[in-house]
């Protein structure tokens, strides 16, 4: 994620860039199709993308500390707006034209 987050610095692809415009930093699993919204480790809805608060079925490794080090390899960050999920990439174009 933090690749993704330097591509996308300064536009609607990352939470600060685009919160808003409606958007909540969510997780696809590619595999399955299931979308994670973003989520702290006690469940709150999280303002950025956060992986320790995804299920443990999506974790692969841990830090000694607990927090999550690895996920999945299907796993993507992206976006929920209205519902659907949004990739980094649309949700740059929607917010940045």
């Amino acid at each position: 994620m933090v690749e993704q987050n330097r591509r996308f610095l300064r536009t609607g692809g990352v939470s600060v860039g685009n919160r808003g415009h409606g958007f909540h930093p969510a997780f696809v699993d590619r595999e399955t199709g299931t979308v994670y919204i973003a989520r702290f480790t006690d469940g709150r809805p999280a303002p950025m993308h956060i992986l320790d608060g995804l299920p443990a079925k999506l974790v692969v490794e841990r830090l000694p500390s607990g927090h999550v080090a690895t996920v999945k390899g299907s796993i993507e960050a992206g976006f929920v707006k209205d519902g659907n999920f949004i990739t980094r990439e649309e949700a740059a174009a929607a917010v940045d034209g």
